[in-house]
């Protein structure tokens, strides 16, 4: 039986295009489908992973891409879909850990290689995800129902 965690960590397959000044071959391998077929992957993968973590905990999800498909629209369906969770804004948890000013953004940390990462490191967009501790455990969809926060 697995233990839930405080934390967990969704480095979730994308298109990469935060990745392609480093990797340009991706654009040319892409195909018209692989987004409808990645974001499917990358809402199963959100679901499943918000069984890991315990109350209180956070979800953090991740990608290296740019789309907002691939980003905020999919931290926006998993918040509709599991009411018991909430957004924390990534401003807010920068602050809390890291002290000063979120770089990225307020609601969502967004990181690209033309205004971060000069170098062309890969972009990379942070949606967080925490359960509130007061709310009890619900079960929903055959997944234990959690918060959100990004």
């Amino acid at each position: 039986m697995l233990r839930a965690s405080t934390g967990v960590l969704v480095d979730a397959p994308c298109l990469g295009i935060g990745s392609w000044r480093r990797n340009p071959d991706g654009k040319w391998r892409a195909t018209p489908n692989d987004l409808a077929e990645l974001t499917l992957r990358q809402q199963d993968i959100l679901l499943s992973a918000a069984r890991l973590g315990a109350p209180g905990g956070r979800l953090v999800y991740v990608t290296c891409s740019l789309l907002r498909e691939e980003n905020e629209a999919q931290a926006e369906a998993f918040l509709a879909a599991m009411p018991d969770f909430a957004l924390y804004p990534a401003a807010r948890a920068w602050a809390e850990t890291l002290g000063g000013r979120s770089p990225g953004g307020d609601d969502y940390l967004r990181l690209t290689p033309a205004r971060h990462a000069p170098t062309g490191s890969s972009s990379r967009n942070l949606s967080a995800i925490a359960p509130t501790p007061t709310l009890p455990r619900k079960q929903g969809r055959e997944l234990t129902r959690r918060r959100a926060c990004n």
